[in-house]
């Protein structure tokens, strides 16, 4: 096996992982918006593993979710088929992060065992290991917030564990580019790499309050477009002492940010499109400039649609795809990053990293 098979294979892992990523974040928000978060009230990495097999354990199951303020202030008069519906969102997506754990260990103990993996992927892979840790300690905590005293979790809470379930998602996506080593653009970017950073910036805050918008259930204050409410600059904005926590907590004022945030992106989005037209790009970055346009328009369409749907329940279809779509556009963003500030990438250096790769390799299968 020569080192270009090694690293597609190994890259091809990575992007596995970047995929199982991404369903879990929709998993996340289907769990979120079915109000399933608070069903399993404890955290067995081993044993809650499996589901409740017989009448016995669901009514066990059920009867320790009746301990909590989810059930005694919100869903009292729920039956076991009640419960069941919304316990299976969470089993499947904390089953689907148990897989996501095994996915990543196994194949990477077999390369560390044949000695595939060098000591620069290895660091980088030790990183991933950790952030996917935090990342469940977060979901843990996060949990945990709604089973004190209110029938919810806390919205920061909840954003914090998406933006960092979006760091472990944008880091393997870039480990697995660098692997599998996509040939560099060779013209100046100009101003588009600086652009391309603002834009991903951007979207990483507009996501930021998104997960504050889907915590708070914003969207059931104000479910009108384009006005928020009666008007387009809702009353009330500057209500906490001191005045930065209503950049966080007060509904309106992250309707107002969300919102914002949503038509600068697009506008953004759009000059950067217009611009790019004149970089004599190849083929596949092409086509990630063409995408990006199409994606904004779909991802402010479904928030639009989001927003007037969700009359007393946020719409399940819509709310997801507009999770999707923001995802596969930062996907995107940051793609068209990596191409172009690989530019210029001089030959010595990839010699060397020829080299790092080849040494352990070289030792397996050429002996």
């Amino acid at each position: 096996m020569n080192i270009i098979h090694v690293r597609k294979l190994i890259g091809y892992w990575l992007l596995l992982g970047v995929f199982m990523i991404l369903i879990q974040i929709l998993l996340g928000g289907i769990t979120r918006l079915t109000g399933s978060g608070l069903s399993i009230t404890e955290w067995d990495i081993l044993m809650g593993s499996l589901p409740p097999i017989n009448e016995y354990d669901w009514q066990q199951a059920f009867n320790q979710y009746k301990q909590f303020p989810q059930y005694t202030l919100m869903n009292s008069d729920m039956t076991l088929n009640g419960f069941k519906s919304i316990f299976w969102w969470e089993f499947i997506h904390r089953l689907w992060a148990r897989l996501m754990g095994v996915a990543f260990l196994v194949p990477f103990v077999y390369f560390l065992f044949k000695k595939m993996i060098n000591w620069k992927l290895g660091k980088r892979l030790i990183i991933i290991f950790i952030l996917g840790a935090l990342q469940g300690l977060v979901g843990w905590i996060m949990v945990q917030s709604g089973l004190i005293d209110k029938p919810w979790v806390n919205p920061l809470n909840l954003s914090a564990h998406l933006i960092l379930a979006l760091i472990l998602y944008c880091y393997l996506f870039w480990v697995a580019l660098d692997v599998m080593q996509p040939s560099p653009e060779k013209q100046p970017s100009g101003f588009l790499l600086p652009l391309s950073i603002f834009l991903f910036a951007v979207l990483f805050i507009q996501l930021f309050y998104g997960g504050l918008m889907a915590g708070n259930k914003a969207a059931l204050f104000y479910p009108t477009f384009p006005k928020i409410g009666a008007t387009f600059i809702p009353n009330g904005l500057f209500t906490s002492s001191p005045w930065y926590l209503d950049l966080i907590s007060n509904i309106g004022m992250i309707h107002l940010i969300h919102r914002s945030l949503g038509f600068i992106l697009a506008l953004s989005i759009f000059y950067f499109y217009w611009k790019s037209r004149k970089y004599m790009a190849k083929a596949i970055l092409k086509s990630a400039f063409t995408l990006l346009p199409l994606l904004v328009i779909v991802q402010v369409f479904l928030g639009i649609l989001t927003l007037v749907n969700s009359l007393g329940r946020i719409p399940l279809v819509f709310g997801v795809l507009h999770q999707l779509f923001a995802v596969l556009l930062l996907t995107d963003i940051l793609f068209i990053i990596y191409k172009i500030s690989q530019r210029g990438i001089k030959r010595e250096e990839q010699a060397a990293d020829q080299v790092v790769w080849q040494q352990p390799i070289t030792k397996i299968y050429n002996d």
